[in-house]
């Protein structure tokens, strides 16, 4: 075949033209790599850094704890330390060690906030440190220091080249041919094999070891019961008969229940007890035909089909055309929002589609409740002046922890018409907690 010089020169043109387009492509693509490799370098270095400090700190902070004299220093030094844990717990997420689940390093960071925030409270309320908090504030030094090291060490290899982010990327674990350490997971492996004699932390707060060993009110001396006789428990609940059970689905830790399922619904019965802790039917609702007011009826009807007295509607919420209705137990006429129950009903025809008792079956059991400390008037006494009482109670709340606090509540308003609730100690007149009530034509929202 006859190729003309200029259609030669032509296709060399082109030739030349496509491999020096692939060249500046590929030496493209190879810069992008580079860069997204430098990029990964930095953040993760950075990253590492920023634990290292924020770890010292937490060192240094616990050890100055020991000798605070006053309330002030020791609110100061929990601040930090609340700081520097959040801090750290930041640069942990952002580095490549989800897959050795680090339970023990993550409860350390969250407990080591929490608990300097408790012995600050109980400082400035007039309480005096024990030696068991001394003791306490000291192991866990001693852990923060172990971490330390094991976290500089880490860094100054980083430093020496000695590890290598782009393994950790890419999930590559490991040593290579030269026998180097295993990449960025060995410091933190070497810190969560040493908890043997890690303290047990009992305060006032939400990563307290009280509440992770808290057990369920209801079931600690329940018997037993069968399978067919949770089904029955269940069936009742649901309204509705042939529901499928299976040994695979069967829920365990601090509430072991039988689960039961049949088409859009699931319903668990606890296997101490034989309690109904939930029960869901999924179903749409499409429109509205029932007002709220009939909803909270039918909610309090189906309480007393299960059996449950004793309690009181506080708010409830419509959402997605479902009124969901917030019970808590009541005692002596005294509320108990420690005891709480929610029920989900349909509003196209009232049908029960939620309820949820898990919170019930875990707080409520018979208390003993003795006359308050203060008067009403007394502890109205301590609400701020902007605010004017309409109605009050009392009521037994939850702390941020495990404890119940005893209150006075007071619904109050402002001048602006704002609606408040506001919990006064009914011993030691305390202000506890203050809410505030979003009022709308879909329910009432306690922020």
């Amino acid at each position: 075949m006859y190729i003309s010089k200029r259609c030669f020169v032509r296709i060399i043109s082109y030739l030349t033209a496509a491999i020096i387009a692939v060249g500046i492509m590929a030496a493209q693509g190879m810069h992008s790599t580079n860069v997204m490799k430098s990029q990964l370098e930095y953040n993760m270095t950075r990253s590492v850094e920023d634990l290292s400090a924020s770890i010292d700190n937490i060192k240094n902070t616990l050890n100055k704890s020991m000798y605070a004299g006053t309330p002030q220093m020791m609110s100061q030094l929990s601040s930090k330390l609340w700081s520097d844990a959040s801090n750290a717990k930041v640069s942990l997420a952002q580095l490549p060690v989800a897959e050795l689940h680090l339970e023990n390093t993550y409860k350390f960071l969250s407990q080591v906030g929490n608990y300097s925030k408790s012995l600050a409270e109980r400082y400035s309320d007039g309480e005096a440190l024990s030696e068991e908090d001394k003791n306490n504030l000291a192991a866990l030094s001693e852990y923060a220091t172990t971490l330390s090291e094991n976290m500089w060490k880490v860094e100054q290899r980083i430093n020496n080249g000695e590890l290598s982010y782009e393994k950790a990327a890419s999930g590559i674990q490991g040593t290579d041919n030269n026998n180097q350490p295993q990449y960025i997971t060995e410091g933190f492996t070497d810190f969560e094999e040493g908890y043997d004699n890690y303290p047990t932390l009992i305060y006032d707060g939400p990563f307290s070891d009280h509440i992770m060993e808290k057990q369920t009110e209801m079931l600690k001396n329940a018997q037993e019961v069968t399978l067919d006789a949770a089904q029955k428990s269940a069936e009742k609940a649901c309204g509705t008969t042939g529901l499928i059970h299976s040994d695979n689905t069967d829920e365990q830790g601090k509430m072991p229940s039988y689960v039961f399922t049949k088409d859009n619904i699931t319903v668990a019965v606890t296997k101490a007890g034989g309690y109904v802790s939930y029960m869901m039917n999924y179903r749409a609702v499409e429109n509205r035909a029932i007002s709220a007011s009939d909803a909270v009826l039918k909610a309090q009807d189906y309480l007393k089909k299960l059996g449950i007295e004793n309690t009181v509607k506080t708010y409830y919420e419509i959402n997605g055309n479902v009124c969901t209705v917030n019970f808590a137990g009541i005692q002596s006429n005294v509320v108990l929002y420690t005891d709480l129950i929610k029920v989900s009903v349909a509003m196209d025809n009232g049908e029960i589609t939620g309820f949820d008792a898990r919170g019930y079956l875990t707080n409520h059991t018979e208390r003993t409740i003795n006359t308050p400390s203060l008067t009403k008037s007394e502890a109205q006494s301590k609400l701020s002046a902007a605010l004017r009482v309409n109605s009050s109670r009392l009521a037994i709340i939850p702390s941020s922890g495990t404890n119940e606090l005893y209150c006075y509540e007071f619904s109050c308003q402002t001048n602006e018409g704002e609606q408040i609730l506001v919990y006064i100690n009914a011993d030691t007149g305390k202000e506890e907690q203050i809410l505030l009530l979003q009022i709308s034509e879909n329910g009432t929202l306690t922020v």
